[in-house]
């Protein structure tokens, strides 16, 4: 068999079956482990429990799918048409949701996707040993995808290529073919800071690493408790997630579009008025939701999110209505909606504000300067 020949073949199948970039590496992963200890003994890593659990598998892949000595790594762009960055950051009557969030949750399209691919890889050798993973398991896929030469970790954490930024979805077959391994790239950070100085929680401590319990995308999405209120202003309107680390970063002035439609942003989000997206109950949000990331955090935890938005929105006495209705929904929504409440009825705290509307108006400036295709 000729290992080469196949590599290369399997890195052409993986773009037919729309993943725009492939590369292969081993399993070794001890020096991650190290960062990884340090990294959860600080308590970086909030109250996901999960991330402690399984160290063995996590750094020894071979024992998640016995007989695994090479990883394919894959990414897919999920970059959509008209991402409106900009004009919805600056908005603060609409919600801002990480773009990657927009459309049909990646996780069932990019696992059957990575299915195929073993599948055809199975059809050329015979019978062998494969799993896909995509951000399922105890799989550290940003050190994996980086052996792979996918690209160099950023000073954000995230995976950065030079043709592509870091608007991408990584994914993993576990396969026990000794393939040839490529190699990893060099970092082309340099000095650049943009993304730490950037971040408005000032959740990125040092390089690659990210203090998840200050991090806007960890509040919004994976913590279900009381946000602490040092980051309610930050917040802003960002009602799912966050992406300012990204879109100062230089390197995505080159992201491709994605084509596929299935990241393509939901029409309910076109204008995602923040009235509108409070209104609804549990049934509409469900229904809303079907298919998408943002379901699996709950209607409660989203009207939370919302309610914040609501507190740092520019005043009007319907949202006061909006807040004064909610409450005694729970004692979750009441504390934030207690908060909102005064938040609006006051003009207190009007340094503080102006600080962080400040960042966040420098920061709409670099996107319409860097990103005007997509602000």
């Amino acid at each position: 068999m000729d290992l080469d020949k196949l590599a290369n073949d399997i890195k052409q199948w993986a773009k037919e079956l729309g993943f725009q970039k492939a590369g292969i590496s081993d399993i070794s992963l001890e020096d991650q482990e190290t960062s990884l200890n340090h990294w959860l003994a600080a308590g970086y890593h909030g109250e996901m429990a999960w991330m402690e659990s399984n160290q063995d598998l996590r750094l020894h892949p071979d024992r998640l799918h016995p007989n695994t000595c090479r990883i394919i790594s894959v990414r897919m762009n999920y970059l959509p048409e008209d991402a409106h960055f900009a004009s919805n950051l600056q908005n603060k009557h609409t919600g801002y949701i990480s773009r990657y969030a927009l459309g049909r949750d990646y996780h069932k399209l990019i696992r059957n996707q990575l299915k195929k691919l073993g599948q055809k890889i199975e059809s050329e050798v015979g019978a062998l040993g494969y799993r896909p993973f995509v951000d399922s398991a105890p799989v550290l896929e940003r050190p994996l995808a980086e052996k792979a030469g996918l690209g160099w970790t950023g000073k954000h954490s995230l995976i950065l290529d030079k043709d592509a930024g870091s608007w991408f979805f990584l994914g993993e077959l576990f396969i026990d073919l000794p393939l040839p391994i490529d190699m990893p790239v060099e970092s082309q950070c340099g000095k650049c800071t943009a993304c730490i100085t950037s971040c408005p929680t000032n959740a990125i401590l040092d390089n690659g690493v990210v203090d998840a319990r200050r991090c806007i995308s960890y509040l919004t999405i994976e913590y279900d408790g009381i946000i602490p209120e040092e980051f309610r202003d930050a917040i802003g309107n960002r009602i799912y997630g966050c992406d300012d680390c990204q879109l100062v970063c230089p390197w995505n002035r080159f992201s491709d579009i994605s084509k596929q439609v299935d990241f393509q942003r939901r029409s309910i989000f076109n204008e995602p008025d923040l009235t509108a997206l409070i209104a609804w109950d549990e049934c509409t949000f469900l229904k809303n939701m079907e298919g998408s990331a943002i379901r699996r955090i709950g209607h409660e935890q989203w009207r939370r999110n919302i309610i914040i938005a609501l507190g740092n929105a520019p005043f009007q006495a319907e949202y006061l209505a909006v807040l004064e209705n909610l409450k005694g929904e729970s004692a979750l929504l009441d504390t934030h909606i207690d908060w909102a409440l005064e938040k609006l009825r006051s003009q207190e705290d009007k340094l503080s504000l102006n600080k962080i509307d400040s960042r966040n108006q420098r920061l709409i400036r670099i996107v319409q300067k860097g990103l005007p295709r997509d602000s």
